[in-house]
C-alpha cells in the first residue's frame, strides 16, 4: 500500500509540469490566472490500486488491564540521556552513585574517586515467583547479605555504616525486570556523610 502512495505523489508532481524543460512561462512570472492546475490522481493500469475502505476507528487501549503488571514509576524503567541518572537494574558491579529519596529506582552515578553515596558491590537476579513486596525485599536481602558482609569487613572502621538493596517492585517483576543491586553506602538519605573513592 505504501508503494501506492508513492507512485501517487510522483504522478501528481508530474501531472503539474514540474518544471520540464518545456515549461515556457519566464521565470519569476507573477501572473496569475485564478486557477490551479488539477493533477490527475489516477494510477497507472499497471500498479495495484488502493482500497476503498479503510479503518475510520483507531483501537482503544484497554481500560481493564489489571493493576500491578506495569510498574508505577514509568521512568525508572528507562535511563535519562540528558544526565547520570539510570535505573537502578542498569549498575554494574563496582558503579559508584548518588540516591535520591523522590526517585527511589534511579542511581545518579558518579566517579568513584569523588564523593559519592555508594558503591555496587554485586548485582544478582531474583528467581522464583513473588507476589508481593515483602516477599520480593526478603528474597533480594537474602541475595545480597552474603556479599555484603563479606565486602564490609574489608573496609576501613567507619568508611561505610549502611547496606543499600535495590530490587523491583511487583509490577516491574512480572515484567522481567530481576535485577537486585547490592551496595554499601555511607549514609543514604541522610547526605552528610559520602564515600570519597572505591571500596577495597
Amino acid at each position: 500500500m505504501i508503494v501506492g502512495v508513492g507512485v501517487i505523489v510522483a504522478v501528481a508532481v508530474a501531472a503539474m509540469g514540474g518544471g520540464g524543460k518545456d515549461d515556457k512561462s519566464p521565470a519569476g512570472n507573477t501572473e496569475s490566472t485564478g486557477r490551479s492546475p488539477s493533477p490527475s490522481l489516477s494510477l497507472p493500469s499497471g500498479f495495484p490500486s488502493l482500497p476503498s475502505s479503510l479503518p475510520t476507528v483507531v483501537p482503544s487501549f484497554p481500560s481493564d488491564l489489571p493493576t500491578g503488571l506495569v510498574p508505577s514509576d514509568l521512568r525508572s524503567l528507562f535511563p535519562s540521556l540528558a544526565d547520570d541518572d539510570v535505573p537502578y537494574y542498569l549498575l554494574r558491579k563496582g558503579d559508584c552513585f548518588d540516591t535520591d529519596a523522590a526517585l527511589p529506582g534511579q542511581a545518579a552515578k558518579r566517579k568513584c574517586t569523588q564523593p559519592h553515596d555508594a558503591e555496587v558491590v554485586t548485582v544478582s537476579e531474583l528467581n522464583g515467583t513473588y507476589t508481593t513486596e515483602t516477599a520480593l525485599k526478603k528474597a533480594a536481602s537474602v541475595l545480597c547479605e552474603a556479599p555484603l558482609q563479606r565486602k564490609a569487613a574489608n573496609q576501613a572502621a567507619g568508611t561505610v555504616s549502611q547496606t543499600l538493596v535495590q530490587y523491583p517492585d511487583t509490577g516491574s517483576y512480572a515484567t522481567g525486570i530481576d535485577k537486585v543491586a547490592c551496595s554499601l553506602a555511607a549514609e543514604v538519605g541522610e547526605g552528610t556523610r559520602k564515600l570519597t573513592g572505591p571500596l577495597k
